[in-house]
């Protein structure tokens, strides 16, 4: 791996005893087993590690139901992390932590002030660019600073205007190419670059971990067959628990590169 013993660093978060209780926005509320999350979260850190990346957990925020979807406290970018200022104000306290964890890896840490929110689910980096999620968790004020924080780094943020979709990445993610998979009906579509149409929902969600290798939902049997017929590496993953809960594949981590010595 380019000399690496790792691609870099997997941030993750333990399901908390209150999961059950996680906000819902599009979807009716169905029975959560805990136990069976908690076994589908040993396994999705496992396929990520198998694919290369060092799981480093954050400490647990157990009176936060939704503190496993750890990618919406945490932006990385190079070698900065941009806190999050989450549009559900009871998702706040989630970040601290995160923060503690970003900080412990030697990243540069900025945040998201107050009025503006953004959540990182909303946040889709592709190259240079960076997409940014508009009108549900994030509003335009979160999008601008984020812009500001980004800039330095030389990305070009583009917002995209969200249609029945709680984050951007619940509607449309992206290939190792950098070519983009999704649920065009859910965005506006003009705001982004031509989006290959997903077979089924759960399979709108893809989250590269380096070379041809891809994490998938398992019940996104469809995407799945397409994907490895393309000769990318899949590793599909039960996360059944947390797709109850408006979750997906790129909610339960946060991938920190590691960086080239200079």
């Amino acid at each position: 791996m380019d000399g690496y013993s790792y691609h870099g660093v997997a941030l993750m978060r333990r399901p908390g005893p209150h999961l059950a209780e996680g906000i819902l926005t599009h979807l009716p509320r169905t029975v959560v087993d805990p136990v069976l999350a908690a076994r589908q979260y040993t396994i999705y850190q496992e396929a990520v590690a198998s694919a290369g990346w060092r799981v480093v957990e954050v400490e647990p925020a157990p009176e936060h139901p939704d503190s496993v979807f750890v990618e919406d406290s945490l932006v990385v970018c190079e070698d900065l992390a941009v806190v999050t200022r989450p549009g559900a104000p009871e998702r706040r306290g989630e970040t601290e932590g995160a923060e503690r964890a970003a900080r412990s890896l030697g990243l540069r840490v900025s945040r998201v002030e107050k009025p503006g929110t953004l959540d990182g689910g909303d946040v889709l980096q592709v190259g240079e660019t960076v997409y940014v999620g508009v009108g549900g968790r994030t509003d335009a004020d979160g999008a601008d600073q984020l812009e500001q924080l980004l800039a330095p780094l030389g990305r070009k943020v583009r917002r995209v205007a969200l249609g029945r979709a709680l984050h951007l990445k619940s509607a449309v993610t992206a290939l190792p190419d950098g070519s983009l998979i999704g649920l065009p009906e859910l965005v506006e579509a003009a705001d982004l670059p031509a989006i290959r149409p997903a077979p089924e929902e759960p399979g709108a969600h893809v989250l590269p971990l380096g070379g041809r290798e891809v994490l998938v939902s398992a019940a996104a049997r469809e995407t799945i067959h397409q994907l490895t017929s393309e000769r990318l590496r899949v590793l599909p993953v039960d996360i059944s628990e947390f797709e109850k809960l408006e979750g997906c594949v790129t909610c339960l981590s946060v991938l920190v590169p590691d960086r080239p010595h200079r």
